[in-house]
């Protein structure tokens, strides 16, 4: 599809207004000309290295479900949209999980790819994130890891990926990318871009026992970004974890790791009704164990009250600078003692749908689906017990 001129426009003028298009920008008449005459030229255009950083800057800014926002001017930006290929855009998600663990340090980075264009689209991650650990299906219909990945685990086994002999819970998937004709390519992560916290807890030595771990870089790979109209499917983006993100979600949610029984039986809590409120009582331990060894091992976490605080100081700034901060209010309240939190106290301005710049939804599947069909799906692991 064509870029609106009108979208271009109107991104040209907030990036002028806010004075980011760098001070050796042209003047913004004359760049607007010359993007105008681009796009009825070509039906898309180029935007400069200024023009792309404040773009996905300002796409964090307008994402309603994230907390963290008080720093969207932070964001790294890797322009790497020379970049079609499968293995180029592989090898360079390896570099930005390098770039932005910085052994702990984590750094808000997002890498951008190359853009749709009229003759032909980009390249596309099809990972929801650039790390996810597989859900192995077991001849029960019960699912070893997380059984979020179950599907997507299916897909890359039935396109060669070879599974772990020993499946655990926490096998890392591999990255599964097309380039602009649709051909899938499966790509492993080398181990030493994928930093893992060993999870303990402050007061109880047999949670250790549990053998948990989870992974220090959150690294969004499936929502494109569009900018002033281009379309750039391939743009993974990362800020770092809440506590709450890992501990009440992650681990905790029956349709994921599951991990309240097994937490509250290791607590010795009544679990004969809900009402001992035993699974309030787990999650918070378990939350509290994420929280105590993420900061243990050095590794940048956020906790669910401090980010709260920090929420409403980005909305005071965005107010006082004339902007509305639209925020989903179920995403941006904690899923652990919201009611404690400030975020909890207030309403928000509703997100809208045509907020631009933004990071929208995964979009529809494009693999090539005879590649697809050439592949058979493998059998189901064996249940050791």
């Amino acid at each position: 599809m064509p870029v609106d001129p009108d979208e271009a426009a109107e991104f040209l003028e907030l990036t002028y207004a806010e004075d980011a298009a760098g001070p050796d920008a042209e003047p913004l008449a004359q760049r607007m000309s010359v993007v105008l005459d681009e796009i009825a030229a070509t039906g898309t255009y180029r935007h400069t290295g200024e023009e792309l950083a404040f773009g996905a800057r300002a796409a964090w800014r307008n994402s309603a479900r994230c907390i963290g926002r008080l720093y969207w001017r932070t964001l790294q930006v890797r322009d790497r949209r020379h970049l079609t290929a499968p293995g180029d855009v592989a090898a360079e998600c390896v570099e930005h999980l390098r770039d932005a663990t910085r052994g702990g340090r984590i750094r808000s980075s997002i890498t951008v790819f190359a853009p749709d264009v009229p003759e032909r689209p980009g390249p596309r991650i099809h990972n929801e994130q650039l790390i996810r650990y597989a859900g192995h299906r077991l001849p029960d219909g019960s699912v070893r890891g997380d059984p979020r990945t179950a599907d997507f685990t299916d897909l890359v086994g039935r396109l060669g990926w070879k599974r772990p002999e020993q499946r655990g819970r926490f096998d890392v998937l591999p990255l599964l990318v097309s380039g602009p004709d649709g051909r899938p390519s499966l790509h492993e992560l080398p181990d030493d871009a994928v930093l893992e916290v060993p999870l303990t807890h402050p007061d109880h030595p047999w949670f250790a026992e549990m053998r948990l771990r989870w992974h220090a870089v959150p690294a969004i790979s499936n929502m494109p970004l569009v900018v002033g109209g281009v379309r750039y499917p391939a743009a993974p983006f990362n800020g770092w974890y809440l506590n709450t993100e890992i501990g009440a979600r992650n681990l905790a949610d029956a349709d994921r790791y599951d991990l309240l029984p097994a937490v509250a039986a290791r607590l010795g809590l009544d679990t004969s009704s809900v009402r001992t409120m035993w699974r309030d009582r787990a999650l918070v331990e378990l939350t509290l164990a994420v929280q105590h060894s993420f900061d243990e091992a050095g590794v940048t976490m956020a906790d669910h009250h401090t980010e709260s605080d920090r929420f409403l100081a980005h909305l005071a700034k965005e107010e006082k600078a004339g902007r509305s901060c639209p925020a989903d209010w179920t995403w941006i309240v904690p899923p652990l003692s919201g009611g404690l939190t400030s975020v909890f106290h207030r309403y928000y301005d509703d997100p809208r749908p045509d907020e631009r710049p933004a990071f929208l939804p995964p979009a529809e599947d494009v693999l090539d689906k005879a590649a697809l069909d050439d592949a058979d799906f493998g059998e189901p692991m064996a249940d050791p017990g």
